[in-house]
């Protein structure tokens, strides 16, 4: 059990504590995907969407739940989160979603660029789901982090289990 850094010689949940840790600049890039029926992915491409500029919105709310992470996952630190892009894609079977977060604190931003990734795919469902109702959120990935102790990941580099 001590491979978990969330859990204490018992096996309890706790927070990591940070404290003597040095800040240092920190990044991550996490990735999510929306399939989508043909008539949704044309609606997207072209503003269609009854609901409103689904891919700006959703951009949005990829932003704002990047800043609001600690307030949903109970074991998150509360950090700066210094800077964050969420560009969504829309590709002929759904939207592609890249959300890059980036700090300069005591622990890194992984759980921050997933957030996103989650929350703007929640949104291009919610937005559009009028009209699909069989959208499917998967592929949420990190796809790199840099920074910190543990160093550099890319999820390229990692043979799947």
């Amino acid at each position: 059990m001590n491979d978990f850094t969330h859990l204490d010689d018992r096996g309890h949940a706790r927070m990591v504590d940070v404290t003597a840790k040095q800040p240092t600049v920190r990044e991550a890039t996490a990735e999510a995907f929306v399939v989508c029926v043909p008539f949704v992915v044309e609606a997207l491409r072209g503003g269609g969407v009854p609901k409103g500029d689904a891919i700006a919105v959703a951009r949005v709310a990829g932003i704002a739940a990047a800043k609001r992470t600690p307030e949903l996952l109970p074991l998150a630190h509360v950090i700066g989160v210094h800077g964050v892009t969420v560009d969504l894609d829309v590709e002929d079977d759904g939207v592609r979603i890249v959300a890059t977060c980036r700090t300069a604190d005591r622990t890194g931003v992984e759980m921050e660029a997933l957030h996103a990734c989650s929350v703007a795919a929640l949104t291009i469902y919610d937005m559009c789901k009028s009209a699909d109702r069989a959208m499917t959120i998967g592929e949420l990935a990190l796809w790199e982090k840099s920074g910190g102790r543990s160093g550099t990941y890319r999820r390229a580099d990692v043979d799947p289990v």
